[in-house]
């Protein structure tokens, strides 16, 4: 196990439109609690945690600090205002760190569902390596697509896997795969594609399908079902 301090960051300020509601994702109610409670929870007795930065909307900056209180008694929390891009909440949200963090993580907060030994296996290869990102292998086949949406190539579904969170890095890695894409204006689709950029190390570590990022309607009647398997 790794005996380096960890940051989680958990950005929060998606709106959900592709669920319809008027609440923001992480805001929703299941079973009596928030998405981002439940997703929080899912931390609370990991190895080296010590500290918990969420960014959000102005509107609900004072429900997450009161979820944080409410999670993580006596650690250090701090709430940012989310960035126009899920990016740039998380540079916001790097500046908070301190500067004694050895590993950052960063988890969605619409993602309620990791297993507490993923995580761990998730720090534990990052501490060796310099990143990990949980993902579980394509069980589809995959298709790139070109012009009017003609088939140009198959990949190898063997070599295929679908990335999820916690994605977790050395601290000085992260800030400058930040760094480096600010200067260069690059957007990536996660965080690893950023450190990547960089010449980072990152490894795969086999995940769980149940670790799903609550998206459709459909995932909040799965959720639902979920929490109640749980005894929540």
């Amino acid at each position: 196990m790794s005996n380096q301090q960890l940051a989680l960051i958990v950005p929060a300020a998606g709106l959900g439109t592709r669920l319809g509601s008027e609440a923001p994702k992480p805001y929703l109610e299941l079973s009596g609690k928030t998405v981002l409670e439940h997703t929080l929870r899912k931390f609370v007795d990991v190895s080296g945690l010590g500290e918990v930065i969420v960014s959000t909307i102005p509107e609900f900056k004072e429900q997450t600090r009161k979820i944080l209180s409410d999670v993580f008694p006596g650690l250090s929390c701090h709430v940012v205002e989310g960035g126009r891009e899920r990016q740039d909440s998380i540079r916001k949200a790097i500046s908070k760190i301190s500067g004694k963090t050895g590993l950052i993580a960063v988890h969605d907060a619409v993602r309620p569902f990791v297993e507490h030994q993923d995580i761990e296996k998730c720090i534990i290869e990052a501490s060796r390596w310099g990143g990990a990102v949980l993902a579980v292998p394509a069980k589809d086949t995959i298709k790139v697509s070109g012009e009017n949406n003609e088939i140009v190539e198959t990949p190898d579904r063997n070599k295929l896997w679908m990335a999820q969170t916690p994605q977790i890095f050395w601290a000085a890695l992260l800030r400058e795969a930040y760094d480096h894409a600010k200067s260069y204006n690059i957007i990536g689709s996660d965080d690893a594609s950023l450190v990547e950029k960089v010449g980072g190390k990152v490894v795969l570590v086999q995940g769980a399908t149940k670790n799903f990022k609550i998206t459709f309607p459909l995932d909040l009647k799965i959720s639902e079902f979920l929490l109640k398997e749980e005894g929540q």
